[in-house]
């Protein structure tokens, strides 16, 4: 992966599925209990309403627990509908770590989108585009391409359902907030197995802290699936020397003999 390659295997961070080895969360050796402190601040300020460019994920220590995996240290509340879901369910990452022969994650089964959020637990960077009408995340991972509608528009009354939804986006001060609705049920909420239904609401707020830093506020809710809503934070980094690169899902059979 050239520069991003470089900075990713320095890191030290290994992810447990071989599927994954392409590309890692980039993190360092901070004791810092925050991504501020983690990432010391840039000397500039964050230019107002400007998320562009090419973002990499660094969790802070107490996140590299679980943040390979799944959102929070404790999981999701559930129903009781979502739980019984849940556990027959065969992941390959967290404490319930199936082999790639055995899972049934259906991102690793059948090359299927993450959807969101999970697609931010794939380990590979994304770039942010900005336009009149839209923003447009380009995610590494399997050529995913997202569109928030910024030109006012409400959610359509006649979505059809889908993996990445149907996203609305607009300012709140220095704060990019983006609504999601319109999803399907086919996607998992991590890589640990958490499901969802059709009512997922995801709600995430971008606020870019200074020039290389910003933090991603996420909350889920699914009133079948989610006893209540699901929160958690991601915090990425400013790559100005990376590009998006190719990356095929499909390609990743390859690694499947690492798992004998």
């Amino acid at each position: 992966m050239g520069i991003a390659a470089a900075e990713i295997v320095a890191s030290g961070l290994l992810l447990a599925t071989p599927l994954f080895a392409q590309s890692t969360l980039a993190q360092d050796g901070s004791a810092a209990k925050t991504a501020k402190a983690a990432n010391p601040a840039s000397s500039e300020p964050a230019p107002p309403h400007d998320l562009s460019g090419v973002w990499n994920m660094h969790a802070t220590p107490a996140q590299r627990k679980f943040i390979n995996s799944t959102w929070t240290a404790d999981g999701p509340a559930m129903t009781a509908w979502e739980q019984a879901r849940y556990e027959q369910t065969k992941p390959s990452n967290g404490p319930r770590t199936h082999n790639l022969q055995e899972t049934d994650d259906p991102v690793l089964k059948s090359c299927l989108p993450p959807g969101v959020p999970r697609i931010y637990l794939q380990p590979f960077p994304l770039e942010i585009v900005q336009t009149p009408k839209e923003t447009l995340i380009l995610y590494e991972y399997d050529h995913t391409v997202r569109r928030i509608f910024t030109d006012g528009r409400p959610h359509s009354p006649d979505l059809i359902p889908s993996y990445m939804g149907d996203s609305i986006g607009r300012w709140e001060g220095d704060t990019f907030v983006v609504d999601t609705i319109g999803f399907n049920d086919k996607t998992w909420l991590d890589r640990d197995g958490h499901g969802h239904s059709e009512e997922l609401h995801v709600t995430e707020r971008f606020h870019r802290t200074d020039r290389d830093n910003m933090q991603i506020d996420i909350t889920m809710d699914d009133p079948k699936a989610l006893a209540k809503p699901w929160v958690s934070q991601i915090y990425l980094q400013l790559k100005p020397e990376w590009d998006v690169l190719e990356q095929v899902c499909t390609d990743n059979a390859g690694f499947l003999g690492f798992e004998k």
